[in-house]
């Protein structure tokens, strides 16, 4: 352990010290083709044997294991400890519910190596063979799961091909966390919480200062899908998190895209969900209730966001509600009249 590993594979956990047992030995039994890298294991304050689970197996001789303690409760915080604590040139990250394939390592490598201008690797997040999911759970929902498959092509990954990757399996040089910064602690998912966008937010800073990754179709890892996960209670849950997140996260995309607001909500998220409601209506009628399930989740999204930002701006900026709402279809009235306009002298 005095040479300093090629790689920093790093794994935030809390109260999953059985599953962390798997995901532990599939990075131990790498097959790495010479390639040096090193596991710390990050306890997020949990409260189960993870600490004695870990020192364990450092005690059976895996030398390249290292434990490191996190109160701070929050997955970034766990990562952002896990970062401060790596001493390899590459920083990788998985999840304590993943097992990695035995080339794991040496792929990263690999890929990093021959391509010189990525600064950021990402592969296939499988589900594991251990049941079928159900009619509806198409890969339009894969996102809730943490699931992520582009295909098995290489695709270049930049600020104008905006391709998310999933941390269970993502790759970063170190010195760009020293350039864009570490994981959010806004953003973070904490405890049991859902639909947080921290590994989301992240990226979007790499790719705002210019850097460019890859996906890589070899770079593979297999995901334990709980049972409750394959459930629409849970991805209802999941899309109204994601929701909140996103309204704290204040995107480009997302704000500058429509003049007028209610509550801080931008007014084209509102023609969005009365669009969806409409879909889910007729959907549903005809009893395509599977179909109509896509447009309801994004209706779960729009609660959550909305919640949030009236929540805020309520807060804030107290008003005159009627008020508020007269002068949000005066600007929506406004912004037809200068539409038509236009179309006219066109």
């Amino acid at each position: 352990m005095n040479d300093k590993p090629a790689i920093s594979v790093i794994i935030s956990t809390y109260n999953r010290c059985e599953l962390l047992r798997s995901s532990i030995a599939s990075l131990l039994a790498q097959e790495t083709e010479g390639v040096s890298f090193e596991v710390i294991v990050v306890d997020n304050n949990s409260t189960d044997n993870t600490r004695q689970i870990v020192r364990s197996i450092i005690e059976r001789g895996a030398t390249n294991l290292r434990y490191v303690f996190e109160p701070k409760q929050g997955v970034s915080y766990g990562r952002n400890a896990g970062i401060e604590s790596a001493r390899g040139e590459i920083v990788a990250f998985t999840d304590d519910d993943v097992q990695v394939s035995r080339d794991w390592i040496a792929t990263i490598k690999r890929v990093l190596d021959e391509h010189a201008e990525a600064d950021f690797v990402g592969g296939k997040v499988l589900p594991q063979a251990n049941g079928k999911f159900p009619r509806w759970l198409t890969r339009e929902h894969w996102m809730p799961l943490a699931i992520l498959d582009y295909g098995d092509a290489p695709l270049p990954i930049s600020g104008h091909n905006k391709l998310g990757l999933v941390t269970a399996n993502f790759a970063v040089r170190r010195e760009v966390f020293q350039k864009v910064g570490l994981f959010s602690p806004d953003l973070q998912r904490v405890r049991d919480h859902i639909g947080s966008i921290e590994d989301q937010e992240l990226q979007m800073r790499i790719w705002r200062d210019g850097r460019k990754g890859l996906y890589a179709p070899e770079l593979v890892v297999t995901a334990e899908v709980p049972a409750d996960r394959l459930t629409k209670a849970y991805h209802r849950r999941w899309h109204r998190g994601h929701g909140h997140f996103y309204a704290l996260l204040r995107s480009d995309d997302m704000e500058q895209s429509s003049k007028g607001r209610l509550f801080d909500v931008p007014a084209h998220l509102y023609r969005q969900a009365m669009a969806d409601v409409i879909q889910w209506l007729k959907l549903s009628a005809i009893g395509k209730r599977d179909e109509a399930f896509e447009n309801e989740t994004r209706l779960y999204f729009f609660a959550g966001f909305f919640a949030k930002r009236r929540a805020d701006y309520l807060h804030d900026k107290p008003r005159n509600l009627l008020r508020e709402i007269a002068g949000f279809i005066r600007s929506l009235v406004g912004t037809k009249k200068n539409r038509n306009a236009q179309e006219e002298t066109g």
